[in-house]
C-alpha cells in the first residue's frame, strides 16, 4: 500500500541537506537531485516542503518526472492540507490585469506574423511574456536583427515571366516546401500548455521542419513521437558529456533526427533583466543553501538563468572529434557570429553553421545576423560551396527570407514568430507557416525569379545601407584566423 504523507511531515523536509517537494500530488526526496538538476537548485530549493505542481507544470511535460521515480515517498494526504500550507505555493494570475476583457482575435484575422505578436503581448502571463519577447541587457542586437533587414534593398528586375513560382528546397538531407525551419525555442510551455507538441505535427504539415531544443518542456522522445518523419535537434552540451551522448544515441535511433544543431554563443547564460524583474512565482523565502547560511541569490535568476546552469563553458573546437565519435548524424554549428569562425568551421569539417546571435539573447551589441550573412559572402564565399549555411534573428517577412538567400542562405530559422504562434497551438503554427509562404511566393516573383533556391543571386538585392558596417580591419583578423587554423 502507498504511503501516505502529511503536509506537517514534508513542510518538515525543507533544509539545504533534506529537501522534500510535491509534485502533481507525489512526494520526492530531491535532497540529491537538486545539485544535479537541469533547470538549476534554485528552484528546487524555493519550493522544499512544499508543493511545486503549479511551477513544474507550467514549464514541463507530466512525463519528464518519471526519471525520478525512484525518489518517491508516497502519496500527499489531501486531508491534512491547510490554507496556511497551501497559500505558499499560489501563484499570481498568469492574465495581465489590465486586459481581462481582451479577446484573442480569430486565426483568419492574422495577416502576418506581427499581429501573433502582438497578440501574445496582451495574452501571454508576465512572465511568459519576458521569457519569450525578451533578450540580452538592452535589447540592442533583438532589435538591431530586424533594422538592418529592412536596410537591404530589392533590386527587381520587370518583363519576366513569373506566372508560376517555386521555392521548393532540400536542406541536410529533409525535402522543404519553403527554406524555413522552426528554429529552436526552450520551455515552450509558456506560449501552449502542450509544449512543443504541437511544433512537431504542424512543421510536417506545412512543408517545414523544426528543430527540436534540449530546454524543451517536454522530453525528446515524447515530441519525436509527434513527429512524423524529420526534425533537427539542438544541443546544449551538458557538463556532465555522458548525458549529452546519451540524448544524442537516443536522438539517432528514431531515425528521424536528421541533423544535430551544437549550440556555441552561450557558454555562459546571458544577463536577460525583463526574465530576471519578473519576481519568483510565490510569495516564500529561498531557503539558504551555502556552507555558510547565505541566499543562493539575492534577485530571481529568471527563467532561462535558472534552465540553463547544466551548460558545459568548455566547449572548443576539438570537441568535434568527440561529437563525431558519438553519432554519424551531419553535425551543424550554432551561434556563428563572425567570418572567422565560419572559415575554421569549414576547415575543422562541420556541416553547416547558424549564423545566429540567439535572438538577441546572447552577447548584446553583437552584430546582427544579417550583417555576418554578408560579411561571410563578401570576406570568404567559398564557405557557401563547403557546407551549408543557415540564418536566424529578425526575420519576420517572406521579403527578409528572399534577401538571405540571395545572400548564400541555404535556409532561415524563425524562433519568437512560431513561439508567438504557438499562441494558437497547432493551427496557430499553420497558419503562420502558410502566411509566410505566401509572402516569399510573392517576393520571389516580384523580384522576377521563378525558382528561388536557382535564381536568388545579389544582384536582386542592394546592400548599401549596410555595407558600411562590414568590420573595417578583417585583414588583420583573417591572418589570425589563418594561425588559430593551423594549430588545429
Amino acid at each position: 500500500m502507498t504511503r501516505k504523507v502529511s503536509t506537517r511531515e514534508i513542510s518538515q523536509h525543507a533544509q539545504p541537506d533534506d529537501i522534500w517537494i510535491v509534485v502533481n500530488d507525489k512526494v520526492y526526496d530531491v535532497t540529491d537531485f537538486a545539485p544535479e538538476h537541469p533547470g538549476g537548485a534554485d528552484v528546487i530549493y524555493h519550493f522544499a516542503g512544499r508543493d511545486a505542481s503549479e511551477k513544474y507544470n507550467s514549464t514541463h511535460s507530466p512525463a519528464l518526472i518519471k526519471e525520478i521515480d525512484d525518489r518517491i515517498i508516497g502519496d500527499l494526504d489531501t486531508a491534512t492540507l491547510t490554507k496556511e500550507w497551501s497559500k505558499e505555493d499560489a501563484i499570481p494570475e498568469s492574465a495581465s490585469s489590465n486586459l481581462e476583457d481582451y479577446q484573442k482575435p480569430a486565426l483568419e484575422e492574422i495577416l502576418n506574423l506581427d499581429d501573433f505578436e502582438q497578440v501574445a503581448r496582451k495574452t501571454f502571463s508576465p512572465k511568459s511574456w519576458a521569457y519569450n519577447s525578451g533578450a540580452a541587457n538592452d535589447c540592442i542586437t533583438r532589435d538591431a536583427n530586424r533594422e538592418l533587414i529592412r536596410n537591404i534593398w530589392l533590386r527587381p528586375a520587370i518583363m519576366r515571366d513569373v506566372s508560376s513560382v517555386k521555392t521548393q528546397s532540400t536542406l541536410l538531407g529533409c525535402h522543404l516546401d519553403i527554406p524555413v525551419y522552426i528554429s529552436p525555442v526552450g520551455a515552450a510551455k509558456t506560449s501552449h500548455q502542450e509544449g512543443e507538441l504541437p511544433l512537431a505535427r504542424a512543421a510536417s504539415v506545412s512543408g517545414i521542419i523544426h528543430c527540436i531544443s534540449t530546454m524543451s518542456s517536454y522530453s525528446l522522445a515524447e515530441i519525436l513521437e509527434e513527429t512524423p518523419q524529420q526534425a533537427f535537434y539542438q544541443l546544449y552540451i551538458n557538463k556532465d558529456r555522458s548525458k549529452t551522448e546519451g540524448l544524442v544515441r537516443q536522438a539517432e535511433r528514431t531515425g528521424k533526427v536528421k541533423a544535430l544543431f551544437v549550440t556555441a554563443d552561450l557558454p555562459v547564460m546571458s544577463k536577460r533583466e525583463a526574465d530576471e524583474r519578473i519576481q519568483a512565482e510565490g510569495n516564500t523565502t529561498m531557503i539558504n543553501v551555502t556552507k555558510n547560511n547565505k541566499p543562493t541569490s539575492k534577485r530571481n535568476a529568471g527563467l532561462a538563468k535558472s534552465n540553463s546552469a547544466f551548460i558545459d563553458s568548455t566547449l572548443n573546437w576539438e570537441d568535434l572529434r568527440w561529437l563525431r565519435s558519438i553519432s554519424n548524424l551531419p553535425i551543424v554549428l550554432k551561434g556563428v557570429q563572425r567570418a572567422e569562425d565560419a572559415q575554421i568551421a569549414m576547415q575543422v569539417g562541420f556541416d553547416g553553421i547558424v549564423i545566429s546571435n540567439h535572438g538577441g539573447r546572447a552577447a548584446d551589441t553583437a552584430p546582427p545576423s544579417i550583417l555576418i550573412l554578408l560579411e561571410i559572402h563578401r570576406y570568404c564565399p567559398e564557405v557557401f560551396g563547403k557546407m551549408k549555411v543557415l540564418v536566424d534573428g529578425g526575420f519576420r517577412r517572406g521579403s527578409d527570407i528572399v534577401k538571405a538567400i540571395c545572400l548564400g542562405a541555404s535556409a532561415v530559422g524563425l524562433g519568437r514568430p512560431f513561439a508567438f504562434a504557438l499562441n494558437y497551438g497547432q493551427e496557430g503554427i499553420e497558419h503562420a507557416a502558410s502566411l509566410i509562404k505566401e509572402e516569399i511566393e510573392t517576393a520571389t516573383q516580384l523580384v522576377g525569379m521563378t525558382d528561388l533556391m536557382r535564381d536568388a543571386s545579389p544582384v536582386y538585392i542592394n546592400t548599401a545601407g549596410i555595407d558600411h558596417l562590414l568590420p573595417p580591419n578583417y585583414g588583420l583578423s583573417i591572418r589570425d584566423t589563418i594561425g588559430r587554423m593551423n594549430k588545429l
